[in-house]
């Protein structure tokens, strides 16, 4: 048997795996040293395993992904997400829909440090919602909002999701983290446009926050200056060489976790958020493991070379592959997690990518926001069910329909990326 056929069977078993509920990282190893073996020999396929987990865990890059969600956790933990939401509580005070706003701004704020999607969902979720049901919010409304900022993780740098695209894909990390800065903070202004835009049609659905003044507005922003300040850091760190994308992760949570001792965060608490990371590590980690398995495995089958010479034969332009690839991925982001969609796909498409010469960053910037947008579509919008978990007296109808201007936002802001690539590599420059 062909071992591109080898390499389609052993795709589809991953599928069904993952059908049935297997973990996704435990599918990917097993498929992976599966096909290894089918391919080479059980011998080879053993010594693959006894490699694998030895080269990612021993990855010095690999090691900012601890330290990210470290950021994230000591951040929830400290009070910093709930200063962070009354700050921009207070400077939207007044505006129609000010509070959703304010969750948005407060989720791209503290993605700016988390790395995570579900991490920032997950903290403003218990930080706004209470207060915009307290103002008589429209539950679809408020929970729409917090779902969509939530997403804003996984591209304001630091993101998790673009430093484990630029590992597997042997890109630079500071490269993707610049590249993703402008279409992250877009997505933000997008997100309170979104807002006002519902408010206009639909003003039923909130009321104007308490009015504030310029003193009270100005005195807020202090609540703004532990996360602009770690943020500053280790971006300007990054971009100036002064340290590697890794250094910078270790930089920015000594800050952090130098914050939480002074607003005294101690013992239990402490030991909570060391335990959280690890388990939010481990995670992360074992899915890397299947990934590298897997992606030996579709190495050798050569299934990604004969996918490129199926589509060199059907003539398509590189932007029509390139809108495939979307749509493959926007599908897929309807069942599956984020990171596992990268880690299993990114091995098969980057090669059809580098035969048309698409510039690598720039398709990791639109790869990981149509990524993003999976986080928030049914059936199985991750944020979505984060912020159902957080807040179960609200339905998942209510949620995604509450969601789904955003995403519109979101194909808004997809479209410009594709029009305008300087829009990602401004920072290159």
């Amino acid at each position: 048997m062909a071992t591109e056929w080898i390499g389609a069977m052993g795709l589809a078993v991953l599928l069904g795996l993952m059908i049935l509920r297997v973990p996704v990282a435990l599918a990917m190893l097993v498929v992976g040293v599966g096909g290894f073996a089918v391919i080479i020999d059980a011998g080879a396929a053993v010594s693959m395993l006894k490699s694998v987990p030895v080269e990612v865990l021993s990855n010095y890059s690999f090691s900012a992904v601890p330290m990210f969600i470290l950021m994230g956790v000591l951040a929830a933990h400290s009070g910093m997400a709930g200063k962070l939401f009354q700050s921009t509580r207070v400077i939207c005070g007044g505006w129609k829909g000010g509070l959703a706003i304010a969750a948005v701004g407060s989720c791209g704020v503290f993605s700016a440090i988390s790395g995570s999607s579900l991490a920032t969902a997950s903290t403003m979720t218990r930080v706004a919602l209470p207060e915009m049901e307290r103002y008589g919010y429209h539950r679809g409304l408020a929970t729409g909002a917090l779902a969509a900022g939530g997403t804003l993780g996984i591209m304001i740098p630091p993101s998790i999701a673009l430093l484990i695209y630029a590992i597997l894909t042997e890109q630079s990390v500071g490269d993707m983290f610049m590249a993703g800065l402008i279409p992250g903070l877009l997505g933000l202004v997008l997100y309170a446009l979104t807002v006002s835009v519902v408010m206009r049609v639909k003003p039923g659905l909130a009321v104007a926050g308490e009015p504030t003044g310029w003193a009270d507005k100005l005195a807020s922003v202090g609540g703004l200056v532990p996360f602009f300040g770690v943020f500053l850091v280790m971006i300007l760190g990054i971009y100036l060489g002064v340290f590697t994308p890794t250094e910078g992760a270790s930089v920015g949570a000594f800050a952090t976790l130098l914050y939480a001792l002074v607003k005294g965060l101690r013992g239990a608490q402490l030991w909570a958020a060391v335990q959280e990371t690890l388990a939010l590590s481990a995670v992360v980690f074992f899915m890397l493991v299947g990934a590298e398995a897997l992606g030996y495995f579709i190495s050798l089958s050569r299934i990604s070379f004969s996918i490129s010479d199926a589509l060199f034969a059907l003539e398509l332009s590189p932007i029509w592959v390139v809108l495939c690839i979307l749509l493959m991925y926007f599908v897929l982001g309807m069942f599956m997690d984020s990171i596992a969609m990268l880690v299993i796909t990114v091995p098969v498409v980057f090669p059809i990518i580098q035969v048309l010469g698409i510039d690598p960053v720039w398709f990791g910037i639109i790869t990981v926001l149509t990524v993003e947008l999976g986080l928030i579509t049914p059936p199985v919008g991750m944020n979505v069910f984060v912020i159902k978990a957080m807040a179960p007296h609200v339905g998942l109808g209510e949620i995604f329909r509450g969601v789904s201007p955003f995403i519109v936002s979101d194909l808004v802001r997809l479209a410009l990326l594709l029009l305008f690539p300087v829009l990602t590599t401004f920072f290159l420059m």
